[in-house]
């Protein structure tokens, strides 16, 4: 007897739906799976085995072919444990036909018939939304990531004796519903670092503040102790807050990497990763034998913080340079190419030199200029041509240090961010951008048309400081995010002046 199960399989952060086709036929006992199945989907045919029998049902001592169209396309993971079983089931008359004109199955199985949660299950159910697929059965811990996708009906099923009563019609499951406003952002309640805790360093805050509301990457250079990873650290604190469909975009990414805790509908917070300096390349933007995303795609619509910057290997710093700039990361294999979206906010920290004291008035630098070179030589020039702001982050006085009188406090500079933000998306919401940052060449020259002052600032600055094009678009974008915190609609001349200095740092000390 012939059945058809619908399941899906994953390409990067999209869904494609499986045809799980079992056929039972007279012969020698045996069970195989085709359609490019991988280990762990070979694997199944044991687990089912077990499953079924200690579900209480009997496994048919007969010839049984599974296969997994469409079988050009790899097969990976445990989340056809499900179908395969359902497929058996229903070729041996134990599971109605009919139970599967429209529902996608997914879910790992144990041996006692248990089903175990799954990675990449709200990919999967956008794609049953897409092919009008109107129910998906899923393991409970991964019922509230699916039921945010509205139009499918999601059915958490514990076992499998569950889903044959189920399908029977004997017991009934009520459908998983989840809303984008139900609950509280994630951690919402926990106390986050927060500005008011930094003394001084007025400057940098408000380049955090520019860098937080465009989406813009930053770097910070000073000595040990200056308060580069404390006030990097602070910034999630006053990033602005997500929409929906930013929250569904690093929902998805966290769904993929099996990153998503369990019983979790969205991420509701931007992201914010911190990496280690001995991150390989493959770590940081993704890969592997299994692709999988790194770490500039877990940052994904958030902060990647790269403390340390030019301690990282120069073949991981260099291999950010194509994802920085076009929002993605490709990864190539024989048989597919995987693109995962990196749209993220760099922040970086850096020494000026290796001991740290180059800028420092107050210490001395036991650097020769050739170690100072070659210690900022790791960075370069196009890598510092992708990183909009570069200041400078000094030692602070004892003054500053003991001052009585309370910082600005994130939730201050948050609102802010939050205003200029939404200027941002109310300008750019027919582009499918979400900040200034991500804007095209074609859309600088739309939304960052500059006054006869501004326009010679400008053509003064490109002069002096040997500007490549890269930098004269990033002052643009820069100057536009400046000019919405200030609520203008127009970029003046001292927004352009703003901008223009967080342009100056590289061509000072990386030259």
């Amino acid at each position: 007897m012939l059945s058809k199960v619908t399941s899906c399989g994953l390409s990067g952060i999209d869904g494609y739906i499986v045809s799980v086709e079992t056929d039972i036929s007279n012969g020698l006992p045996a069970f195989d799976i085709v359609g490019l199945a991988d280990i762990a989907v070979r694997e199944a045919k044991e687990r089912v085995r077990a499953a079924i029998r200690n579900s209480g049902f009997e496994f048919p001592s007969r010839r049984i072919t599974i296969n997994l169209a469409p079988a050009d396309l790899k097969k990976e993971g445990t989340s056809y444990d499900l179908p395969i079983a359902a497929g058996v089931l229903s070729a041996t008359g134990i599971i109605p036909l009919e139970f599967f004109n429209n529902s996608l199955l997914c879910g790992e199985l144990s041996l006692d018939g248990t089903l175990r949660p799954v990675y990449g299950v709200l990919p999967k159910t956008i794609a049953a939304r897409d092919n009008e697929i109107k129910s998906i059965v899923v393991p409970p811990e991964n019922a509230y990531e699916a039921a945010v996708v509205k139009g499918v009906r999601v059915i958490p099923v514990r076992n499998l004796s569950e889903l044959v009563l189920y399908a029977k019609g004997e017991v009934e499951i009520i459908p998983v519903e989840e809303e984008w406003d139900k609950h509280a952002a994630n951690g919402e309640n926990e106390k986050e670092p927060d500005f008011s805790d930094v003394r001084g360093q007025y400057h940098v805050k408000r380049a955090l503040e520019v860098a937080a509301a465009g989406g813009h990457n930053l770097l910070m250079i000073g000595s040990p102790g200056s308060g580069k990873t404390m006030l990097a650290r602070r910034m999630p604190s006053i990033l602005p807050d997500m929409t929906f469909d930013e929250a569904l975009e690093v929902t998805k990414i966290y769904s993929v990497a099996g990153l998503l805790p369990p019983e979790t509908s969205l991420v509701r917070k931007r992201p914010f990763r911190a990496p280690h300096h001995t991150i390989s390349s493959v770590g940081l933007v993704g890969g592997g034998r299994i692709p999988r995303p790194g770490e500039v795609s877990l940052a994904h619509l958030g902060v990647l913080f790269l403390d340390e910057l030019p301690e990282f290997s120069k073949n991981a710093l260099e291999v950010l340079r194509q994802p920085l700039e076009d929002g993605f990361a490709m990864i190539s294999r024989i048989n597919a190419s995987i693109t995962y979206p990196c749209r993220t906010t760099l922040v970086a920290a850096a020494n000026p030199c290796k001991c740290g004291n180059y800028l420092d008035e107050t210490r001395p630098c036991n650097c020769t200029q050739q170690e100072v070179r070659n210690y900022l030589g790791k960075l370069s020039g196009p890598l510092l041509d992708r990183i909009d702001i570069q200041v400078e982050v000094p030692s602070l006085k004892y003054n500053e240090l003991d001052e009585q009188e309370p910082s600005e406090p994130s939730s201050l500079i948050k609102k802010r961010v939050n205003a200029a933000r939404a200027i941002q998306q109310e300008r750019l919401k027919n582009n499918r951008i979400y900040c200034n940052s991500q804007m095209t060449p074609s859309m600088i020259r739309r939304f960052c048309r500059l006054d006869k002052e501004s326009s010679a600032l400008l053509k003064e600055a490109f002069s002096r400081l040997n500007l490549t094009a890269r930098s004269y678009n990033r002052i643009l974008k820069v100057a536009r995010t400046i000019a919405d915190l200030d609520g203008t609609p127009e970029i003046e001349a001292v927004h352009i002046a703003e901008a223009i200095q967080y342009r100056a740092l590289d061509r000072s000390f990386f030259e």
